[in-house]
């Protein structure tokens, strides 16, 4: 990251803690949420003034912890949960939430500065001709920067005395001074600064330093105003007049004791206590900070806080980045490698910085490093588009970049760019779902080792390059989330964070808590304020610097329990909160939440938790977690379960619909998948792989096998799509049944290729794939022209596991689904509310969709009929193949021509839209 933001002067960066306790004193809190104050004023009154009017407050109900708006158990009655154990155990987490902030707010300013890390640690470009370098390794005893622009050299940049150096929390700054060119003078200011991405050099035009100060004196000032700085000993002389008197002490062994500003103060009090006239210009309420507090005169006060400081004649004195290329060589130039380099107690390490933005972990064999990434203007990215309006219902299409590729190679940022982005637009999504950006060394590992998680993968490409691929799907109208891996890290000591400055406690916990007990990787020390620092500031850097629209939280189940989630889980309410629970984990989610939606308030976060924490996307002010979504992996483990292990003919209807929608909490916060990448990258098999087998080889379209996978690929996919919440996801090729899994390049496979990669050519082929990537597209389209998803909640009326059929009402659509293999039926009866006709508008039996066309156009109108039928006041007959659903409408005019296209085999899925009621949404 390029930033011109630095300090200028050698301050403290954590404020004491009387300090830091003054300032939080001047801000005012609402509540417990995250606040980020803009202004601090301080006033006072003098006596006989009345005190300021009190503000208005709009009155709430008070909750149980006494805070308004705060209710740490708000949420439980809502889910019916009655629970005292775990109510108990939400009061007590709120109580720690609030003192882990008191803790916070004693070093940092705000939370906006507790997730700004990444403004000062890494490498940052300061304005005084220099680079400045910020790292946390508290149990070093030397730093310094070693890399190919000083040959490695671990003493010519190294933290010392007089340059920050080293601070009580272990950040160690280390200053890089830009080298001056032969035969060029030093700056004539001391503290001369440069613009590095402009070229305009009005510092250079011939007017020296003392010529700009001297015209800011002349065109700044008024007449008279100027008087105390042309004659600046005149005050001080007045001051050791009064004082003193005329023949005051003129030397130092002259000078008597001088009593402190308070004690005389009180003296002068004293003896001007019979004289109101003296009172007059000095304000003493009885407080400490009245001391010399005096009142001016109003009409000087409002006109020098009218004038604007003379910045502008401070700026004049800045030059352009010609300037200072001429005058300096950079001290470490853009594409440097170098890593940092600590002297610790077990001897001297060189680390890849943990805040570095670009990185090469693998380095031909040899140790990686950081590259130092500061491009010239010309070349940095520039973006042009702004972040989409968040949409009501989400269609996320899950990819990884490196397979994105039909060719058996590592895909680059550039070509997912140019071609996948495009593809996924008019497959009908409008969010793009990356994993495996974040930088990782092995590249096995699907990218959820990471190992630098400020820095995109280098394998894909440079940091603007996935600038630029973000702002190429904003100016698609797709989102982009990141899946962010906050649950651990990876245990690599040569690139990551594991033993990071010789000790083994820096970012992880020690002993066996400090190791995943399955995966072999890290596991983060939540309760460290420097470890939260850290963390919060990544999520906040991708969202600053690349303009992230959302994360999905991986693995939430690793880190929120001690045992990592592998444990049997009953449902018993205690197994929440007893002592296998990460309180500290769960802290850390709430903060990133608050943090997140207070910075950025159309972030979307994604909570990956496969025990279904309890209040996972309630508001944290009502006891929640924060999230917007919460996934229901159990989903897909149902239909792969379904798929191996059961005969068709042997389904349940009642589990899949429990399993779909059977979940305590909020329906429409659910993201549901029939399958994502797990399924096809994590050693098993997808379900087109599952469900075709080698039918696909087979030139005969008839084949049992190959109608029976066509239809049960579209009707797991509809009724997961149709039934879910107000998020889908679906993995890339999954759509159009991608016939090979995924298998990344490690020593099992000698290193191959071969299944790292998606077969995009199977769509220019006229037959299976490109009608399920139909069958998609107008799947998709329920949402898109209709809004089905994120207007509607579904109604379940009708479950029968004898008949294996499925039905329910969203809003005006009805579904119904049968997924008896053999059994059709012609005069089915299902209820519905509203009388009307009913016209089909979506079929997934269509010869379009590889289906057998049962339902012929003469069949798709139909008319209610007046008989009470699942609970409805009506009911209608429709024609149910076997492994079959319809979709009836009624076209009026151009609402309803050409929205739908699609089909399926003998397993029928049908969704009915009443055509009253879709008048009534539609027009009303």
């Amino acid at each position: 990251m390029t930033s011109s933001l630095s300090l200028l002067i050698p301050v403290s960066l954590r404020p004491t803690t009387d300090v830091s306790f003054s300032l939080r004193k001047t801000t005012h809190r609402i509540s417990d949420s995250v606040f980020f104050p803009n202004k601090w004023r301080c006033c006072s009154v003098s006596p006989g003034q009345p005190p300021p009017p009190k503000q208005r407050q709009r009155q709430t109900k008070n909750s149980e912890s006494g805070e308004k708006g705060i209710d740490p158990v708000g949420f439980l009655s809502k889910s019916g949960i009655t629970h005292k154990g775990f109510a108990l155990y939400l009061r007590e987490r709120h109580k720690s939430l609030k003192d882990l902030k008191d803790e916070i707010l004693k070093r940092h300013i705000d939370f906006r500065d507790m997730a700004s890390g990444f403004e000062l640690l890494g490498m940052h470009r300061n304005v005084q001709h220099r680079v400045d370098f910020m790292e946390w390794a508290p149990g070093a005893r030397y730093c310094a920067i070693v890399g190919d622009f000083n040959d490695w050299s671990p003493t010519e940049n190294c933290a010392r005395e007089g340059h920050f150096g080293h601070d009580d929390y272990g950040y160690w700054f280390v200053i890089l001074e830009d080298k001056l060119r032969d035969g060029e003078e030093p700056d004539e200011l001391y503290f001369q600064q440069y613009n590095y991405v402009d070229d305009y050099d009005k510092g250079d035009s011939g007017v020296t330093a003392d010529e700009v100060f001297q015209k800011a004196n002349d065109e700044y000032w008024e007449p008279g105003e100027d008087r105390f700085i042309k004659s600046r000993f005149e005050v001080i002389a007045k001051l050791y007049e009064q004082i003193f008197g005329p023949n005051g002490p003129q030397t130092e062994e002259e000078f008597e004791e001088m009593p402190d500003a308070q004690t005389q103060y009180k003296m002068w009090k004293e003896k001007n206590k019979d004289d109101p006239s003296s009172n007059l210009h000095v304000i003493d309420s009885g407080k400490e900070y009245d001391i010399f507090n005096v009142i001016d005169d109003p009409v000087s006060r409002a006109k020098f806080r009218a004038k604007k400081p003379p910045i502008a004649y401070w700026f004049e004195t800045r030059k352009g980045r010609n300037a200072w290329l001429k005058k300096y060589t950079p001290a470490i130039p853009h594409g440097s490698k170098y890593r940092v380099y600590l002297n610790t107690p077990n001897g001297p390490l060189e680390r890849i910085p943990a805040w570095a933005t670009y990185v090469n972990p693998e380095a031909d064999g040899n140790q990686g490093y950081a590259i130092h990434w500061e491009p010239p203007p010309e070349y940095a990215y520039t973006w042009k588009h702004n972040n989409p309006k968040v949409p009501k219902s989400l269609r996320i299409y899950e990819a990884h970049v490196g397979i994105s590729g039909s060719e058996p190679k590592i895909a680059s940022f550039s070509e997912f760019t140019e071609k996948v982005l495009p593809y996924v637009k008019e497959a009908g999504y409008n969010a793009v779902q990356l994993i495996g950006v974040v930088e990782h060394k092995d590249y096995f590992t699907v990218g959820y080792r990471v190992t630098n998680m400020f820095a995109v993968s280098s394998r894909y490409g440079t940091p603007e390059d996935f600038k630029r691929l973000v702002d190429e799907a904003h100016g698609l109208g797709l989102l982009v989330f990141m899946d962010i891996v906050h649950s651990y890290s990876a245990a690599d000591e040569m690139v990551g964070l594991s033993l990071f400055d010789g000790s083994n406690d820096c970012y992880f916990h020690i002993g066996k808590r400090g190791q995943h007990k399955f995966w072999g990787t890290r596991m983060f020390k939540y309760e460290d304020l420097d470890v939260l620092h850290y963390l919060l500031s990544n999520l906040n850097w991708w969202v600053v610097e690349y303009h992230v629209d959302g994360f999905n939280f991986h693995s939430l189940a690793s880190m929120m329990y001690t045992h990592n989630g592998f444990a049997s889980f009953t449902g018993d309410m205690e197994e929440f909160y007893n002592q296998y629970v990460d309180r500290s984990a769960i802290l850390y989610l709430i903060l990133a939440n608050e943090i997140l939606h207070t910075l950025h308030p159309n972030i979307i976060t994604i909570a990956e938790d496969a025990t279904l924490y309890p209040g996972l996307c309630e508001p944290t002010s009502q006891g929640g977690l924060g999230f917007d979504y919460f996934v229901n992996s159990r989903v897909s483990e149902m239909w792969l379960w379904f798929l191996e292990n059961v005969q068709d003919s042997n389904w349940s209807m009642s589990k899949i619909v429990n399993t779909l929608v059977g979940i305590n909490g909020s329906p429409d916060k659910m993201l549901l998948y029939a399958e994502n990448h797990n399924q096809s990258i994590s050693g098993g098999r997808s379900f087109a792989e599952i469900l075709f087998g080698q039918a696909l080889e087979q030139s005969s379209n008839t084949n049992d096998l190959l109608l029976r996978g066509c239809s049960l690929h579209k009707m797991i996919r509809l009724i997961t799509y149709s039934i879910s919440g107000r998020a889908y996801l679906n993995f890339m090729g999954n759509e159009f049944g991608h016939p090979k899994r995924v298998e990344f390049p490690m020593s099992s496979n000698d290193y191959s290729f071969s299944l790292a990669n998606r077969d995009w050519d199977l769509l220019a082929k006229e037959g299976v794939h490109q009608h399920l990537l139909s069958f998609d597209k107008d799947m998709m389209n329920l949402e898109k022209a209709e809004r089905i998803i994120s207007r509607w909640l579904p109604n379940i009326h009708h479950v029968n596991d004898a008949n294996m059929v499925i039905s329910y009402l969203r809003g005006p659509f009805l579904f119904i689904f049968n997924f008896h293999p053999t059994n059709s039926y012609e005069r089915y009866n299902v209820g519905v509310e509203e009388a009307g006709e009913y016209q089909v508008i979506l079929d997934t039996d269509e010869k379009k969709y590889s289906g057998q066309g049962s339902i012929g156009p003469d069949q798709y109108f139909r008319k209610t009929l007046s008989r009470r039928v699942d609970g409805m006041r009506n009911c209608i007959e429709v024609p149910l193949p076997s492994r079959s659903a319809q979709d009836t409408n009624k076209e009026i005019g151009d609402v309803c021509d050409g929205l739908f296209e699609g089909g399926s085999r003998s397993h029928n899925v049908g969704c009915w839209s009443d055509i009253v009621c879709y008048l009534n949404v539609e027009f009303v």
